[in-house]
């Protein structure tokens, strides 16, 4: 295993794999160089000098200015690397192709549970839900009512009964964005394939009411699908026992759903990172876009979010998009988030976090470029708001926050039946009702939270595996969860709490 990686020819900086000790003599790209003072594992090094001023460049493209010089063999990170303006080639469709299809007799299959809907799911849940932070209690009572162990022994095709909770719904404006997002977002779950049957509960008396929800999604009641308010029944226990009662009622029917062998087409994949690192973007995130490559190939969906994160590398993407309609509408986004930030006292170079640093990464720039290689390479075919239903195929992205729980949120309202999540520095997460698979990024992170990662990426950097060969076997992991196989967060009991809905605007 060589101690550093240079990624692209142009690169004037490399990666170290292991930590590199001043007066260590090195041969990159064909150059020889001296280490002028330690570099910590995973951070930078340059390879040629760099005058103060100049660009510096990681993946053959910008990732910062030289803040001071900065001669061949010394550390740069944030000591001596500064974020600027930089023009962009956007280059509307110049990288867009016809995807080569899968012929659809050969694609792969999965077990899952196809809904009367036509929508397939995964998982096969009861989902509470709540208009209001007032119904949440209620909502968590129902579902502890059927969480002890053998609650569900008679019921094997069941994965659970979760309640869904959040912090919003009143004190707020009956209108406008913040109100249509939570909108959108309980009718993405309320529909959603993963549940077999579903219960809104509202208080009564909040902004967000249980009669315009319905309204707005056109649901109605039905044995699989109840809504009420707790002051409309009478209080607290009440509520609970009307609670407990539609499940109990719900749950033989919901357990007649049976898996069934369905095409990987039906599959709707979320990509998302979370404490990435330096080798984020060399390991895990592209085996991720080689994976979902394969599964876009099988006539699936790959849902790329978390706009603040696709910040100083969204040329890359107009770059694919399908027409220059779809461009622009992500550019539209990047500026809606410029102002929204700029209005509240941030800039979207803000990123990245104390962790990311710490595994190497310097700029925003730099962690965005590392961060869309989840994407993979085919066309981007559309653009969706937070939690509008993704109607398209192939690669699609869904504007959102760069906070996990928040973009995952909108992904599965979207329409997401299997996520997965990759990270450098360790993550535990999970996120009932889709089962979420973890990815690390390097060997050592794997090793330390075995218990939480499903699939450890960094064979990739150790010299076992190739891009390639390691896509292929997380797409067919994918294919064995999506059919039921219980990742690492599922095992550990993660869901219950990661559900939180984009809140944007005043709370009065």
């Amino acid at each position: 295993m060589s101690k550093f990686i240079h990624l692209h020819q142009n690169d004037n900086v490399a990666i170290a794999v292991v930590g590199l000790i001043a007066g260590e003599s090195l041969k990159v790209a064909g150059h020889a160089l001296t280490i002028e003072e330690s570099v910590v594992e995973m951070h930078k090094f340059a390879v040629a000098t760099i005058r103060q001023g100049e660009a510096i460049i990681k993946y053959g493209q910008f990732i910062g200015y030289a803040a001071t010089d900065i001669n061949a063999g010394q550390h740069v990170h944030t000591h001596n690397c500064i974020v600027g303006d930089f023009a962009k080639d956007y280059g509307f469709c110049r990288h867009a192709k016809a995807t080569s299809f899968v012929p659809e007799a050969e694609r792969a299959h999965f077990q899952g549970y196809r809904r009367a809907s036509g929508k397939v799911g995964t998982r096969n849940y009861i989902g509470i839900l709540t208009t209001v932070n007032c119904s949440a209690t209620v909502a968590k009572q129902i579902a502890a009512s059927y969480s002890y162990p053998g609650a569900l022994a008679d019921y094997p095709n069941i994965d659970g009964v979760v309640a869904l909770t959040h912090e919003s719904g009143c004190g707020m404006r009956a209108e406008g964005e913040g109100y249509e997002i939570l909108q959108r977002t309980f009718e993405g779950y309320a529909t959603h394939a993963n549940f077999g049957g579903v219960l809104l509960v509202g208080l009564g008396c909040e902004t967000m009411q249980v009669d315009g929800v319905l309204a707005k999604a056109g649901l109605s009641e039905s044995e699989l699908f109840k809504a009420y308010n707790i002051q409309g029944v009478g209080g607290t226990r009440n509520a609970v026992e009307q609670g407990v009662e539609y499940v109990r009622a719900m749950l033989p029917k919901v357990n007649e759903s049976v898996r069934e062998s369905c095409s990987a087409s039906e599959l709707m994949l979320a990509v998302q990172c979370g404490g990435s690192d330096a080798m984020s973007g060399v390991t895990a995130n592209p085996a991720l876009g080689v994976a979902g490559d394969i599964l876009i190939r099988h006539g699936g969906t790959v849902i790329y979010s978390e706009t603040p994160e696709i910040y100083g590398a969204e040329h890359l993407l107009t770059q694919r998009s399908a027409t220059p309609a779809v461009a622009e509408q992500l550019l539209e986004r990047i500026r809606w988030w410029e102002e929204y930030t700029s209005v509240h006292g941030f800039e979207l170079n803000n990123n990245p976090s104390p962790g990311n640093k710490a595994g190497g990464l310097t700029t925003i720039l730099e962690k965005s470029l590392g961060a869309q290689a989840k994407s993979g390479s085919t066309t981007m075919t559309a653009v969706y708001q937070y939690a509008e239903p993704v109607l398209e195929k192939g690669l699609v992205f869904m504007d959102s926050p760069g906070f996990d729980p928040v973009s995952v949120t909108g992904q599965v309202a979207s329409g997401a039946n299997l996520v997965a999540f990759t990270t450098g520095r360790g993550s535990a997460f999970g996120y009932k009702p889709v089962p979420s698979v973890k990815l690390s990024s390097n060997t050592a992170v794997y090793r330390r939270m075995q218990d939480d990662i499903d699939i450890n990426c960094g064979v990739v950097s150790d010299g076992d595996e190739t891009l390639e060969t390691l896509g292929q076997k997380i797409f067919q992991q994918l294919l064995g969860i999506a059919s039921g196989e219980q990742t690492k967060s599922e095992q550990l009991g993660y869901g219950d709490a990661e559900f939180n809905p984009w809140k944007i605007g005043a709370v009065v």
